[in-house]
């Protein structure tokens, strides 16, 4: 019979140093699922749009509604964590995650799509900050980043990996089993969210969760959204766009105040007064718009301008998913030795050479052309992730490292529910031909991804990195040695 004590000491005797690896695995899986449906669909969206009879404004609302969603519950996490612990948390998430996309399969209108895509997101935002969580909570400083790199293969491999999937299954299936795609997944991580996720040794006393806090971010993300989105229809939204911007400005004042005069924010402003921290959560507001801008650029660039079919389209990301399976470990380890600054800065520099060398190139380009514009734009995040996670969270103390990694999660998502809405919203903008945009339109979306990355490199050079190793190890949450 197996043992139920999933405790520290109840797992190493079990299953021996080998469980830190397990228990990385359990996070990663749920983060993977996560990853996975934010990006699977967007090799459906064309398919989507021709089915129920819908534009490019609209539809791109299924992956930028995730996102938004995923945003805004991300910062539930670290009051979750204090109450139910990781195990409870994690296993529950993923398991009604599992059951909103099996539902999500059969919407028979894309509003019901749309709803089940924002349900997706919520739980998601639950799930996605847990890896970081476990990893900075039961590993040694001078370990954390060989552990990320790790872990990071599931943050970054299920995008590049995602489209190829996706394409698959809507030229020889049918777009829906996008949706049903994840549960696999998220069904065997609560399996072994049972099995291997340790149990916290203390709790926290019990706090109030700032519902309030979470009220007023979730309108100011949707608000803002809403308002960006509306900027397609031009002059005749102008009163509504104006109105919406300002409820944003007065909406996110009032979170802000919130955040500074409740004993246990939702958002923790204090630690935003740590230079490294909130240099590091800016670089990490680009990795988003890089990340989940591009996902959803690639996809839909090839298909409508270059005419390539949805599993062509997927086929296309998958050099760049080895070429991450490689960069992560060998990205993961170097942070751990050398400034996360000098890491960051080089990811910036090959992503901005991706997007540029898509923003010049023609429909006379070969497909190998692509797959390496895309490899090198892939290789760039993959030194990028591990290296702003422990320059952000490597100065934290272990009670501060939930909110930590709720944090920067978040920025990182909210740089990719904007950055998804302002590509889209470029496209839209962009030279349409019979009602569907031209290559010209996703040059300009590109370059826009290309400056607003590069842009980020000013701060992250302010980034004042040391090198920390502590021979005792007893800064990790579950573990002492």
């Amino acid at each position: 019979m197996i043992s139920t004590d999933n405790t520290v000491a109840g797992l190493r005797a079990r299953y021996g140093e080998r469980w830190r690896w397990l228990a990385v695995a359990t996070v990663m899986l749920g983060t993977m699922a996560t990853v996975l449906s934010a990006t699977v669909v967007n090799v459906a969206l064309y398919d989507i749009m021709t089915e129920f009879g819908i534009r490019q404004g609209q539809v791109h609302w299924l992956a930028t509604g995730f996102i938004a969603a995923m945003t805004t519950t991300m910062l539930t996490s670290s009051w979750l964590l204090d109450h139910f612990g990781l195990r409870t948390t994690l296993g529950t998430a993923m398991a009604l995650f599992s059951l909103v996309s099996f539902a999500g399969g059969f919407a028979n209108s894309p509003e019901l799509l749309i709803l089940a895509r924002v349900a997706q997101g919520a739980l998601a935002g639950l799930m996605q900050p847990m890896g970081m969580y476990l990893v900075f909570r039961i590993f040694p400083r001078d370990r954390r980043g060989q552990a990320m790199g790790i872990y990071g293969m599931g943050v970054i491999l299920a995008p590049a990996l995602g489209p190829v999937l996706g394409g698959f299954l809507v030229d020889q299936l049918d777009w829906r089993y996008v949706m049903f795609a994840p549960v696999p997944v998220t069904l065997l991580g609560v399996l072994m969210a049972w099995r291997f996720l340790p149990l916290p040794p203390d709790r926290p006393q019990p706090y109030r969760f700032d519902l309030p806090g979470l009220v007023l971010l979730g309108l100011t993300v949707g608000v803002s959204l809403d308002a960006l989105n509306r900027l397609q229809h031009g002059a005749l939204e102008g009163p509504w766009i104006a109105a919406e911007g300002m409820a944003a400005v007065v909406l996110l004042t009032l979170f802000v105040r919130r955040e500074r005069r409740t004993p246990h924010p939702l958002l923790s402003i204090t630690l935003f007064r740590r230079r490294s921290f909130l240099f590091a959560n800016l670089g990490a507001a680009a990795l988003g718009l890089a990340l989940f801008g591009s996902t959803y650029l690639v996809p839909l660039f090839v298909q409508t301008a270059l005419e390539f079919s949805a599993t062509e389209a997927g086929l296309l990301m998958l050099p760049a998913g080895l070429a991450l399976g490689m960069t992560f470990p060998i990205a993961g380890r170097l942070a751990d030795r050398r400034s996360a600054r000098s890491l960051v800065l080089f990811g910036i520099g090959m992503f901005a050479l991706s997007a540029t060398l898509f923003a010049v190139s023609d429909v006379t380009l070969g497909f190998g052309w692509l797959a390496l514009w895309t490899v090198f734009g892939r290789v760039g995040l993959g030194f990028m992730l591990p290296a702003l996670s422990t320059g952000a969270l490597n100065p934290l103390e272990a009670h501060e490292l939930g909110a930590g990694s709720s944090t920067i999660n978040f920025t990182r998502q909210l740089g990719g529910a904007f950055g998804v809405n302002l590509v889209a919203l470029t496209i839209e903008f962009g030279e349409h031909s019979g009602g569907v945009p031209t290559i010209g339109a996703f040059h300009s979306a590109w370059w826009l991804v290309a400056t607003f990355v590069l842009v980020a490199a000013i701060p992250v050079s302010r980034m004042r990195t040391r090198r920390l190793f502590y021979a005792d190890r007893q800064q990790t949450g579950y573990d002492g040695d």
